[in-house]
């Protein structure tokens, strides 16, 4: 039993030392205060390889720039998301954009070609700047061994330094996985080559031998879950032939009374194998029911302050 003790905010207080104070308050504060605790202690691991599974909207809403800066400290062993981030993560990579909107008529969007999610908002004509970087790369993807193997070179097919995560993944070696690329802008555009006659082989299974001798082969495992979807079940289901996962992260805004993956707690995990018996809840392993454009932005900020 802890005090609970009330947050105390000072003039030029560092982030870290923000959620110090969140961690000894209760309800939500208390659980992204804990969560830092977790996050540092899984990455300061050396033994540990850490999943991160990124699902919602997240690029457009404007995280790209932290998930390539979690990349680029090479703290990040294996990264799965959906076909939707990374489409939007090439339209920025090819010099489209996002733009916040905070009143909107959807009929009026639809007519002037805007297409919205929720608060932000593109351009139809991005699509203009896709369609002709597939047709100029088409052959490089043709021959692709599976999925992965088809995001490197996507990756690779964008200039040096550009700001993208699937170029950052590329550069430094991560393996990237989308196992639901289909369901995508970039699927449309593979779609839209194929009916036009051009050939492309992927094999879809292939990926999972990979991930799973990731997991295998891995002395610890840390999970860190932005939402969840088929980015959390991916990887789940590649720790089952593992030990399970040690550290665990789920930030979350979905309930688990419906029994979908997204908003079910990491402790389910246990009986699957999927988080390890032994792992301590609030100490190892976390469930924060959030924004995660919230909450995101302040736990990687605590970690670099």
């Amino acid at each position: 039993m802890k005090k609970i003790k009330p947050i105390k905010i000072k003039k030029e207080m560092k982030v870290s030392e923000l959620l110090e104070e969140m961690s000894m308050a209760g309800f939500g504060a208390r659980k992204i205060g804990g969560a830092l605790k977790i996050m540092k202690k899984m990455l300061s691991d050396d033994q540990c390889k850490v999943f991160l599974g990124l699902a919602g909207a997240m690029v457009p809403a404007g995280m790209k720039e932290i998930i390539i800066d979690m990349l680029k400290q090479e703290k990040i062993s294996i990264f799965v998301t959906t076909g939707a981030n990374l489409t939007h993560d090439l339209i920025e990579a090819l010099g489209g954009a996002h733009y916040s909107c905070d009143v909107w008529n959807d009929v009026d969007f639809s007519k002037k070609g805007f297409d919205r999610i929720h608060n932000v908002f593109m351009k139809n004509e991005v699509y203009e700047k896709l369609e002709e970087f597939f047709e100029e790369n088409w052959e490089k993807f043709q021959n692709s061994k599976n999925i992965r193997d088809f995001l490197e070179k996507i990756g690779k097919s964008l200039p040096e330094g550009s700001n993208s995560i699937l170029r950052t993944c590329y550069e430094k070696k991560i393996p990237l996985f989308c196992p639901g690329i289909s369901d995508s802008g970039i699927g449309l555009m593979v779609w839209g080559r194929t009916i036009a006659g051009k050939k492309i082989q992927i094999d879809v299974f292939d990926d999972m031998k990979e991930i799973i001798d990731i997991a295998w082969s891995s002395k610890k495992s840390g999970v860190i879950y932005i939402g969840g979807g088929f980015p959390k079940n991916f990887i789940q289901q590649s720790l089952q032939f593992s030990k399970g996962a040690t550290y665990g992260i789920q930030i979350t805004t979905d309930r688990p009374e419906p029994g979908g993956s997204s908003g079910a707690p990491l402790e389910e995990g246990i009986s699957w194998g999927k988080m390890k018996q032994e792992a301590k809840k609030e100490e190892d392993y976390i469930d924060v029911f959030c924004d995660a454009t919230i909450a995101l932005p302040l736990l990687w900020a605590g970690v670099k302050s």
